[in-house]
């Protein structure tokens, strides 16, 4: 049986640069990135009623997005012409407006290059990928859907806000963070220090290795 064509990404990599014909026009990805942060992601194909639902949320949401300093960039194995005319549609129909460029990669290679082709499950479609990119271009964190399951759209502002909370402040948060909860200082790597941790009374102290603190 034969491997999937696909490039193996890994977190805290730098993500891979390209060249595409976008609705936009067309762009060299670290070019266009501009130090900021992007979400990549991969839609199934055009004129479908998931995608269609999740093109509507991502245009609802890409204000939010872009105050957070997030650019969007859409992907799918469809021509400019079939995205084109599918925006339009939903800009009609939605009454929302799609800010963000959408790739026309009939030839796979961004697809490919980022492995959003899954062949058990499509060989001519994209599964729903979501790349997280921060302003050095390194790839941060991916969550992959289902064609027939619709991304969660909070948890994808989540994992940025976690994100660039955990680089702005040196932490990291703990299962179900949200902005304003506690987060976690890094546990101590020498004995002293875990004799100074648990001495510290600004910290909620759970063991030495677990301890909490407020950002407020």
């Amino acid at each position: 049986m034969s491997q999937p064509d696909f490039a193996r990404l890994e977190l805290n990599a730098a993500a891979p640069d390209f060249e595409a014909s976008t609705t936009q026009g067309k762009l060299r990805f670290s070019e266009w990135q501009k130090d900021r942060w992007v979400i990549l992601f991969s839609h199934p194909a055009d004129f479908t009623p998931v995608c269609t639902t999740e093109f509507v949320e991502f245009a609802k949401r890409q204000d939010e997005l872009a105050q957070k300093g997030v650019a969007l960039l859409g992907n799918s194995v469809d021509s400019v012409y079939s995205h084109i005319a599918w925006i339009r549609n939903i800009e009609q129909h939605h009454g929302v407006t799609i800010g963000f460029p959408v790739i026309a990669d009939l030839d796979q290679k961004v697809a490919r290059l980022y492995g959003m082709i899954h062949e058990p499950s499509s060989v001519t479609a994209a599964v729903r990928c979501v790349f997280f990119i921060d302003p050095k271009r390194t790839l941060r964190a991916m969550i992959y859907y289902p064609m027939n399951v619709g991304r969660n759209f909070d948890e994808i502002v989540r994992v940025v806000d976690a994100l660039q909370t955990a680089d702005k402040n040196g932490v990291a948060c703990p299962a179900n963070w949200r902005p304003g909860d506690k987060v976690i200082v890094p546990a101590p790597v020498t004995v002293e220090a875990a004799k100074a941790r648990a001495a510290d009374a600004t910290l909620e102290l759970t063991d030495w290795y677990l301890a909490k603190k407020s950002l407020s």
